[in-house]
């Protein structure tokens, strides 16, 4: 999909695109996304979008990450890594992680307090959040992450609890469709980088961020965010959970239905809440 027009045509906000370098020399797209009214030193959320890593950004995801920006009162740094099948796993992570790094190296430029930084995105987008929250802890960057943004994501490769079992055939996403994934990411279990495509397989939560994970109720990957939660939990990292009720994976693309507006309210209270009660505290 091209990049919608609308995202330029905002009068409240300020849309530039970058093109970065990730860890291979080739370039990515990234579009930064401010509001016009925002002051200097803002909080900043990088968000990627889901898509099951094959599919590119829908116009949803923007308006979403454009609603973000605007609400919460941040500039949102919104990332197209390359995708596969052409771009097999790990090159999806390392993008994003790339797109991490050029915004922390970059902040004073960007205008971007670096002491707030989010990382967040829904489904596929969830797993690569997840996972560069885990690649900064393993790989040492200073980088500290105020919050992990989460909604229905996609946690657990092995695709085998009981919401996958059960929701086989639901629309937008379901469990044969998860199955597969993993042929198409070429994701290899034996390389030491598969724990982040599928992080509750992981053996340490230690150090990661606070964490808004949002489920939906007809959704194969419904029980992947209660695990997560149930992790980080035992680990004393903050959660908050949002069990959406009567909602199927992707509920959002729906974005003048009562429930998106209610999810997208929580999400961006969450997010408001640490941005600014961190910088006060």
């Amino acid at each position: 999909m091209k990049t919608p027009k609308f995202i330029f045509k905002d009068k409240s906000l300020d849309v530039n695109r970058h093109e970065i370098k990730s860890y291979d020399g080739e370039k990515i797209e990234c579009f930064l996304m401010s509001p016009k009214s925002i002051t200097k030193n803002a909080p900043c959320l990088i968000y990627i979008h889901g898509g099951g890593f094959v599919l590119a950004a829908a116009g949803y995801h923007y308006k979403n990450a454009m609603r973000y920006a605007k609400e919460v009162g941040c500039k949102v740094v919104f990332v197209n890594y390359r995708l596969a099948p052409q771009n097999p796993h790990p090159v999806f992570f390392e993008d994003c992680y790339a797109a991490m790094c050029w915004t922390c190296d970059n902040a004073e430029e960007l205008g971007i307090d670096i002491s707030r930084i989010g990382i967040g995105g829904d489904s596929a987008g969830s797993t690569l959040a997840v996972g560069v929250c885990m690649m900064a802890r393993d790989r040492n960057h200073p980088v500290k992450f105020t919050f992990q943004m989460l909604p229905y994501p996609y946690l657990d490769a092995r695709n085998n609890s009981e919401s996958c079992k059960k929701f086989t055939d639901t629309p937008m996403w379901n469990s044969t469709l998860s199955s597969r994934i993993s042929p198409m990411t070429k994701a290899d279990r034996s390389r030491p980088d598969y724990v982040y495509y599928s992080p509750v397989e992981a053996e340490s939560f230690e150090g990661l961020p606070p964490a808004y994970i949002e489920t939906a109720e007809f959704d194969c990957l419904h029980d992947d965010g209660i695990l997560y939660a149930e992790k980080l939990r035992g680990e004393g990292i903050e959660v908050t959970l949002n069990e959406t009720k009567g909602t199927m994976h992707g509920f959002d693309i729906m974005q003048k239905a009562k429930i998106t507006k209610v999810a997208l309210s929580e999400r961006i209270e969450f997010m408001k809440n640490l941005f600014y009660s961190k910088n006060e505290g």
